[in-house]
């Protein structure tokens, strides 16, 4: 049995079904007889039991130092909290509920007492104790997931979705494909899982044909498939693609060592995107001229307090000390949207995608962003540092942001600490910023076109929602007459444009980008040298050729045809 999906990262993988967060049973609220409360209360004890064993297992392959660590400790600590149990233990007594719904019950006080405290830490706790409680709940139904901590074979991940966060938690080793049931191509989630090459599926409704955890799996993102219980036949089917795949993939580190130019000398600067220190230092392994893009909102994914200025200064300074001289491109927090950040009191918003996001949430948190800036500014004394700002959509962003570095730089002249000089770029995400960006230019240095974003709000089309995508698609004649008006305008004013959005990534796409005008590509790390070849096996005259074809077309059959597709 087959089931299909839309691929967000190509590839084919083998494994055991795992699901996460495995939806609870409905819960029965009715009064149960009295002859039942003890069996209630057994179940209680013995899924506190079940769950504080999963627990403990997992925290033995923590440090005691990390933050991880710590928050598990929080859930036991919690779990055998005497009073705790004894209000459970009550409320199925003197109320006559089930051990699930009094769990709910109580949780649910819990967390709402941590909400209404005014201290930031503790309010943000309450998710982790509605979350324990869910979790005691899957073990009084007995349906309590395996602790992906625990894994230690092959496995395939379903969930409705992931959050970036809880995608940083994966012991990647163990997961060797990812199928969710939502989610949209330009997710952070999708671009997580390209970047750490792991197949994965969205929009595959796997909970309709009922696989449980442990049922063989073969995950065929290249064709589009979630395959349950392959046979033999479909098995070497699959494998001997893999072993193409992974031939296909061999061949292209001939490309490692190589200038990313054209047959007829035109140069490219190919940089990658990256979240933390391990991507890049890998980036030598793949022949990357640098980093066109360090999403530094990652480094809060894993930790359960914000990082100091010191913290985050060594961070830089190692990164810089990695790259040895290379481009090094800062992005400063990009939180909202689908990034929910553990170690911030986020508020709801009805529509986050046009709510308080990106250079918006840190203009509004001047302390936050202060924090980073000083630490940029000092470690830019060490080496040569570009700092961008996404959702910069008017002069009056960059107004505010200036007045904020300058006295940042006062502060630190004051303070006796140095600090270097920076290039200054924006993210242009938005049709607002591209409309205004002849404004902006005198003030920049280089600006980066974001064009997940800005399909989605040139499209106003949920970059998250997987039945948007087929109508919707990240190339479009809109998108591309705006990408085209960024580049004039850009290099008129004589100001250097990148593009770091997935578009970049797609080998079927960039001889169309360089022939627009592009010089420089931020891509996936594991896609650069896929994008080098293109380049390398291309001709520039060819590639502007096909950028002018490409402008003049007004459907997106017409465009795709154009590109080479069917």
């Amino acid at each position: 049995m087959a089931i299909t999906g839309i691929i967000v990262s190509a590839g084919i993988a083998f494994g055991e079904a795992l699901h996460l967060n495995h939806p609870p049973r409905h819960l029965d609220y009715r009064p149960i007889p009295k002859t039942q409360l003890d069996q209630e209360q057994r179940q209680l004890a013995t899924a506190l039991q079940q769950l504080q064993a999963q627990l403990i297992c997992s925290q033995a392959s923590l440090a005691d130092t990390s933050d991880n660590y710590q928050l598990i400790e929080a859930d036991l600590l919690l779990l055998q909290d005497e009073e705790l149990i004894a209000q459970i233990v009550d409320t199925i007594n003197q109320l006559q509920l089930c051990a699930a719904v009094a769990v709910e019950r109580i949780f649910t006080e819990h967390a709402n007492a941590l909400l209404a405290l005014d201290d930031p830490y503790l309010a943000n706790r309450a998710e982790d104790v509605h979350c324990l409680g869910q979790r005691l709940i899957g073990a009084i139904n007995g349906t309590l997931p395996q602790g992906v901590e625990q894994l230690c074979r092959p496995t395939l991940l379903l969930a409705e979705d992931l959050t970036p966060a809880e995608f940083a938690l994966l012991p990647k080793a163990f997961i060797t494909g990812i199928v969710l049931k939502s989610g949209g191509l330009t997710s952070h989630t999708a671009i997580l899982a390209k970047a750490a090459e792991i197949p994965a599926l969205l929009h595959c409704d796997f909970e309709s044909a009922a696989i449980a955890n442990g049922t063989p799996l073969a995950l065929d993102a290249i064709a589009g498939e979630l395959i349950i219980k392959p046979t033999s036949a479909k098995q070497a089917q699959l494998e001997q693609r893999l072993q193409q795949e992974c031939a296909r993939r061999q061949a292209l580190l001939a490309y490692k060592g190589q200038s990313s130019q054209t047959r007829d000398g035109h140069r490219v600067s190919l940089l990658a995107n990256v979240g933390n220190l391990n991507d890049m230092a890998s980036i030598n392994d793949i022949g990357a001229d640098g980093i066109g893009l360090f999403r530094t909102e990652f480094m809060l994914m894993q930790v359960s307090t914000l990082p100091d200025e010191q913290t985050q200064y060594r961070l830089y300074c190692d990164a810089l000390q990695l790259l040895a001289g290379k481009i090094f491109t800062i992005r400063t927090l990009d939180i909202g949207a689908d990034k929910d950040v553990p170690c911030l009191q986020q508020e709801r918003e009805p529509n986050p995608a046009l709510g308080v996001r990106g250079i918006r949430y840190a203009l509004a948190h001047p302390t936050l962003l202060t924090t980073q800036l000083r630490a940029i500014l000092r470690a830019a004394k060490h080496g040569p540092i570009r700092l961008m700002f996404p959702m910069v959509n008017q002069v009056e962003d960059l107004d505010q942001i200036f007045q904020l570095i300058e006295t940042c730089q006062q502060a630190l002249t004051a303070e006796q600490k140095s600090y270097g000089r920076l290039r200054y770029g924006i993210m242009v995400e938005t049709p607002a910023a591209v409309l205004n960006l002849s404004a902006m230019l005198p003030r920049l240095d280089f600006v980066s076109i974001g064009t997940n974003d800005l399909t989605q709000y040139t499209m106003a089309a949920d970059r998250s929602n997987a039945q948007l995508t087929r109508s919707y698609p990240s190339l479009s004649p809109a998108v591309l007459t705006l990408i085209n008006m960024t580049i004039t305008q850009a290099k008129r004013a004589g100001v250097s444009v990148s593009l770091c959005g997935e578009l970049g990534s797609s080998a079927q796409v960039v001889p169309l980008l360089i022939g627009m005008g592009l010089d420089e590509l931020s891509v996936n790390p594991n896609a650069l040298l896929e994008v080098k070849a293109a380049i390398c096996q291309g001709n520039f005259t060819q590639f502007c050729a096909l950028a002018e074809r490409a402008l003049q077309q007004d459907t997106l059959a017409k465009l795709k045809l154009c590109l080479g597709g069917e």
